[in-house]
């Protein structure tokens, strides 16, 4: 595996063992006077490690070029980086660790339920969070510190039923979510644009975040039979959904939002995910040529493509729109501290990020950005459409 977190980061971090030997260092560590830290709160072991390694992975590469090219006028960035285990609880003792220990002004972190949680203590030590990959629309009312920097559900999910309406022609639908905040939330947008648009849903059934076995609610799913199914899950859990779902004979349409765009989903299901569709709210070679050094890099480093690609693209963003505050605060002569930093990140509003493209800061706290569709063709992820 390849080292992409420096000692001085992997000092401050919270991680298994297995984890933390993993990734071990490979940058010389920094007296904190001559840094620019940035804080990151990501699962790194637990259900959801698989996709937060990648996600942290992509971070620490974006804060090793931003060094490489001369940092911010010369300093370098630091990124700490505290273990959520995409829950919440953890992830407030994770926030807190960042903001009160480390005292970093600024801290990204995502999983819905995990930026509900640590809103409060955001507010409190007046530290800017940033979500990065939360899709849940509360996000954009979770207090004055409390940012996101990537589109909620009501922006591709909002797409998706339109899709699926408008251009697939399906007027039946089905939709299954997990019983959190990711689920509950980006259920009710497709079901409620889905029925607005004319479309009826004939089934909508909840699963427990730790459920296995999905026969009976898949069998009532099957005895409505609905054209299209519709899951608002987590990476881990929709290729086992939809695995049983084709155990069961339902071989309708398929889709989910940007949690499925997961290469190692088709790997798991093999034919049976041929013609599955997703989101993505992050451009692809064909829209970003960057992206392709990008990807060329995880397969010389990793040799793989990135566990959530979309997801990983934000993150390796996040140290640019931080290298940019702190470079809005040098010039403003302005101390980094949070409310600087939320000052900064409001005023400064538009940022041009090298894999996500044009981030446009709304008053709202909310963002919009086109939706790419992608389908399962032949055992890969292709482009489908893109959606304004």
């Amino acid at each position: 595996m390849g080292t992409f977190i420096s000692r001085g980061v992997r000092r401050r971090t919270v991680l298994g063992s297995a984890i933390a030997s993993a990734f071990a260092g490979s940058m010389p560590a920094m007296a904190q006077g001559d840094t620019l830290p940035l804080g990151l709160a990501m699962p790194m072991t637990g259900s959801q490690a698989l996709f937060g390694t990648d996600q942290v992975r992509a971070a620490q590469w974006a804060a090793d070029d931003i060094n490489k090219d001369g940092g911010v006028n010369g300093k370098k960035m630091d990124l700490i980086v505290q273990d959520t285990q995409a829950n919440p609880q953890v992830g407030i003792n994770a926030f807190n660790h960042l903001a009160e220990i480390n005292k970093v002004p600024v801290i990204g972190t995502a999983w819905s339920s995990v930026v509900q949680a640590i809103a409060p203590v955001a507010d409190r030590t007046k530290t800017l969070a940033l979500s990065i990959g939360a899709s849940s629309t509360k996000v954009a009312h979770l207090g004055d510190y409390v940012y996101t920097t990537y589109p909620l559900a009501n922006v591709d999910v909002t797409a998706l039923a339109n899709y699926v309406y408008n251009t697939m022609h399906k007027r039946i639908g089905a939709v299954l979510y997990i019983n959190n905040e990711s689920g509950l939330e980006g259920g009710v947008v497709f079901r409620d644009v889905f029925t607005k648009l004319g479309g009826k849903i004939v089934a909508y059934e909840a699963y427990d975040s730790n459920a296995t076995d999905f026969t009976g609610m898949l069998l009532k799913v099957r005895a409505a039979s609905p054209e299209v199914v519709h899951i608002q899950g987590l990476t881990a859990d929709i290729p086992q959904v939809m695995a049983q779902m084709r155990q069961l004979g339902m071989n309708m349409q398929v889709t989910s939002y940007s949690a499925g765009y997961n290469p190692r989903l088709v790997q798991q299901l093999g034919a049976a995910a041929e013609g599955f569709i997703v989101t993505s709210l992050a451009p692809g070679e064909k829209d970003n040529p960057n992206l392709g050094a990008y990807l060329e890099r995880w397969q010389k480093v990793m040799g793989r493509k990135p566990n959530g690609l979309p997801y990983t693209q934000y993150l390796y963003d996040y140290p640019y729109i931080v290298k940019s505050i702190y470079a809005w605060l040098e010039q403003h002569k302005l101390p980094a501290t949070g409310e600087n930093f939320r000052k900064g990140y409001v005023e400064i509003r538009e940022f041009d990020l090298p894999l996500t493209g044009k981030l446009i800061v709304s008053p709202d706290h909310t963002v919009l950005k086109p939706v790419y569709l992608m389908v399962v063709r032949q055992g890969a992820f292709v482009p489908l459409a893109t959606v304004s």
